[in-house]
């Protein structure tokens, strides 16, 4: 197999699924039916619930399984292996390397049996809505529309329900990308590609900025001049000194969607993005405002949870970096309300000194908890008062005694939740449960 082959594997293939998560478990049922020999390893032991699902489903389809430290005697004698997003590749390139195995991802493989046309979005922020909205905007034009990737449905399962008939092929694939699916594609091929924005996010992962943003240029890197790539306009230069090869397209807010339930200018901009990338797909600007305009704002991402005595609480807990604090702040910035920030968690990285002259301008406190506290009052240092409570139960008690009717208390993290939850979903729900209680 070389490098520009799509990742088939066949009968006489053994492939070691790296990460026992919805992605790699996705991963080995398409490997399994394609007659590969699967190996499934994962450093992490499960929940005792979660492990004997994945025992059971182990069983069922013939798959090894591996706990615990990888070993290059897991790798020995595989074709190819196949990595779960965020999992850190250049360690599992050295296993792969040794043993000769070719390496791919989930996204990768699954693409491999597509024939259905790809709208693909990747970006620091805002992928989740974007997809979202343009899914209901080619939804409105009577198209068949399977949603999926880093949103949540890996597409190996659409891959599965298409081939034994439990759903219809789709007119088009709108999948959410992110920087680790991206890593390990190679001949990935959307139709329309968007990057949305970049900004500095999983430094804790990639080596640098450098190697974040060739990660997501990868989603243009199969494209030719028939196809389409979309992008804001603040990254025109960036786009042609990387020379994408597919027809540019930019996009800014031209005024065109104004009736949104959608929070903040970027969510403007992120309504205009979707409809730059439905627009090649047959789908009328009526249309497409139409879906935009009936758009619900997604769980945890600036959400409104609830109004009580004039404080209204939102939800951002998918804010995991300073780019999307920014974006947050400014966004209730906007409506006028002054903010209660809560924030803290595990720091990705970032300049959250860049954050100070919003936070003078808008924000009343800062309700920081949990970890990486140190980064956080240095970086938010000389703006307004900062305090800091173990959980984020103690930090909005203390939100709480500072609020006065019209502020908002605002949950935008700017650092990811494995301090103390096991995804931002679980943050979010807290954080709506707690309000639920007050």
């Amino acid at each position: 197999m070389t490098s520009k082959d799509a990742p088939h594997f066949g009968p006489k293939d053994a492939v070691v699924v790296v990460g026992a998560g919805r992605s790699g478990r996705a991963a080995a049922r398409l490997l399994s039916r394609c007659g590969a020999s699967v190996r499934l390893v994962d450093q992490r032991e499960p929940e005792a619930r979660v492990r004997d699902a994945v025992i059971q489903e182990a069983g069922k389809y013939g798959w090894t399984l591996f706990w615990g430290e990888h070993k290059q005697e897991h790798f020995d004698g595989a074709s190819g292996v196949v990595v779960s997003p965020g999992v850190p590749l250049k360690r599992i390139e050295q296993y792969a390397s040794a043993a000769r195995a070719f390496v791919t991802g989930e996204l990768e493989l699954a693409a491999a049996w597509v024939a259905e046309p790809i709208l693909a979005v990747t970006g620091t922020s805002g992928k989740t809505t974007t997809v979202s909205v343009a899914a209901a905007m080619l939804e409105a034009a009577g198209k068949r529309v399977f949603l999926g990737g880093n949103i949540g449905t890996p597409l190996s399962e659409y891959v599965l329900a298409r081939d034994a008939g439990e759903c219809s092929p789709a007119d088009v694939i709108v999948l959410e990308t992110s920087s680790f699916q991206l890593q390990t594609c190679l001949a990935f091929h959307p139709q329309v590609a968007m990057l949305l924005n970049l900004s500095p996010n999983h430094l804790d992962h990639h080596e640098n900025m450098e190697e974040y943003t060739a990660a997501k240029f990868r989603i243009f890197a199969r494209q030719t001049s028939g196809d389409i790539a979309v992008f804001p306009e603040c990254l025109r230069e960036e786009a042609q000194k990387r020379g994408v090869k597919s027809a540019l397209r930019f996009y800014a807010d031209r005024g065109r969607f104004t009736d949104l339930k959608l929070l903040g200018r970027h969510n403007r901009l992120n309504v205009e993005a979707a409809w730059q990338a439905v627009e090649p797909f047959g789908v009328t600007l009526e249309q497409a405002r139409k879906a935009a305009a009936s758009f619900e704002p997604l769980p945890n991402r600036l959400e409104r949870v609830a109004e009580k005595k004039g404080v209204l609480f939102v939800n951002d807990s998918k804010c995991t970096t300073v780019e999307a604090l920014r974006v947050a702040l400014e966004s209730l910035i906007d409506a006028g309300r002054p903010i209660l920030l809560l924030a803290g968690g595990k720091f990705k990285g970032g300049d959250l000194s860049v954050l100070r002259p919003l936070l003078v301008k808008g924000t009343r406190a800062v309700a920081l908890y949990g970890g990486c506290r140190e980064a956080f009052e240095k970086g938010f240092a000389e703006t307004v008062p900062v305090s800091w409570d173990v959980d984020m139960d103690a930090a909005l008690r203390r939100a709480l005694n500072m609020a006065h009717p019209g502020d908002v208390v605002l949950l935008a993290p700017a650092a990811a939740s494995f301090d103390q939850y096991k995804n931002y979903e679980e943050r979010g729900e807290h954080f709506r449960d707690l309000v639920r209680r007050l």
